[in-house]
């Protein structure tokens, strides 16, 4: 744990021991759940267990909350799978028209689907699933204070988390491992680099509008070879990013868009799609979504997503039962490779602790030379079974 870390740490316990207005009695409650389960593979299975439990405290007002959340897993095939984190362990004290947040904790900006560009605060624990949505705790101090002009959050970042990669005995990876262990920083100061972060929200009318920028550590690698393997090297970076979503009926039309500059070059990028809902379809509960993007990547073939010119096309169902069953399917491809990677993910609860979660993903690079290639052969069905407490 680096000293900036424990200096986040430590004020948290401070802020702990700050005073509230007497009131009502405090709330605690304990939660989360544990899961068995499997991924299959052609010729290949992979079980998992899965714990993530959590705990919240608030104190009277709700001037006061504290939160911990702890995610673990054992993993029967991938060493590198096997891993913890502290998703959540923060103290949150809040005025008036003010936030502050000191610890670990996860932050997420982003309206599209297929890809969130602007969302650059935590590491991707990208062990845990390729779509990059599962995040590392990042240790943090946020302000945020809320005024009639729009919401401004404030972020201090000490301490970088490493991604996640996939062993030697892993799938969903490349013919070459990476090696954490030969990790290098372009910063002297490594993974004790203090980054810096701010974000301005506002709503005008039918549209809601965020401007944010990042300076400091890449939360995204460039992999370097080094013999046999690949070496994560992670530069310095600026980012400018803006993420705007205009609610018009039945239509959501959504926009990502970020600038960012690197020790290797300057680029934009781009998601922009809309979302159209049928609701109650044909006099039933069941609402029905249909979602295109386009991903858009100014360096080509240059970029490390293989998402540079490419289309999402997808539909998201909610059954709006006593079940809360929902169903996503959707595909990325681009048209003049013929590279596509397709997802399909179903979620259903029984009774009151349990939760069956169901998802296929499959892949085909147009190419060899095309980055979806190297995963070509992990087409897999991934089921969970969790039971929440």
């Amino acid at each position: 744990m680096t000293p900036r870390t424990l200096i986040v740490l430590g004020l948290t316990l401070l802020l702990a021991g700050l005073p509230a207005p007497a009131r009502a009695e405090s709330e605690r409650e304990w939660g989360g759940f544990v899961a068995a389960e499997l991924r299959a593979f052609d010729g290949d299975t992979q079980p998992s267990l899965v714990a993530e439990p959590e705990f919240e405290w608030r104190g009277p007002n709700d001037r006061n909350r504290f939160a911990f959340k702890l995610f673990a897993r054992g993993d029967s095939l991938d060493d590198e799978r096997t891993h913890a984190d502290v998703r959540e362990l923060y103290w949150e004290r809040n005025g008036r028209s003010w936030e502050l947040r000191a610890g670990i904790s996860k932050v997420f900006w982003g309206v599209t689907e297929s890809q969130h560009l602007v969302d650059v605060i935590n590491q991707t624990d990208l062990v845990e699933n390729p779509d990059g949505e599962d995040k590392l705790g990042q240790p943090m101090i946020k302000f945020t204070t809320i005024r009639n002009w729009g919401i401004v959050d404030v972020f201090l970042l000490p301490g970088f988390r490493e991604r996640t990669f996939a062993g030697l005995d892993g799938r969903l990876r490349g013919p070459l491992v990476v090696d954490t262990d030969l990790t290098t920083y372009e910063s002297s100061a490594g993974d004790e680099h203090l980054d810096i972060a701010a974000r301005w929200s506002h709503t005008f009318g039918v549209f809601d509008l965020g401007v944010a920028g990042f300076k400091g550590t890449n939360r995204e690698p460039r992999l370097l070879p080094s013999g046999a393997v690949l070496a994560p090297f992670y530069d310095q970076m600026e980012q400018v990013g803006v993420d705007l979503q205009a609610t018009v009926g039945d239509w959501l039309w959504k926009l990502e868009s970020i600038r960012r500059t690197d020790s290797v070059e300057t680029f934009v990028a781009a998601t922009a799609g809309l979302e159209y809902t049928f609701w109650g379809v044909r006099d039933s509960s069941i609402d029905v979504g249909l979602l295109v993007e386009y991903l858009w990547d100014e360096r080509g073939d240059r970029a490390a997503t293989p998402f540079d010119d490419d289309w999402f096309v997808g539909s998201r169902l909610a059954f709006n039962d006593t079940a809360d069953s929902t169903v996503l399917a959707g595909m990325i491809f681009e048209p003049e490779s013929g590279a596509r990677s397709g997802l399909v993910e179903a979620r259903r609860r029984f009774g009151a602790h349990w939760i069956v979660e169901a998802e296929l993903r499959t892949f085909h690079g147009g190419s060899r030379f095309d980055p979806i290639a190297a995963v070509a052969r992990d087409d897999h069905v991934l089921l969970s079974v969790q039971r929440h407490f």
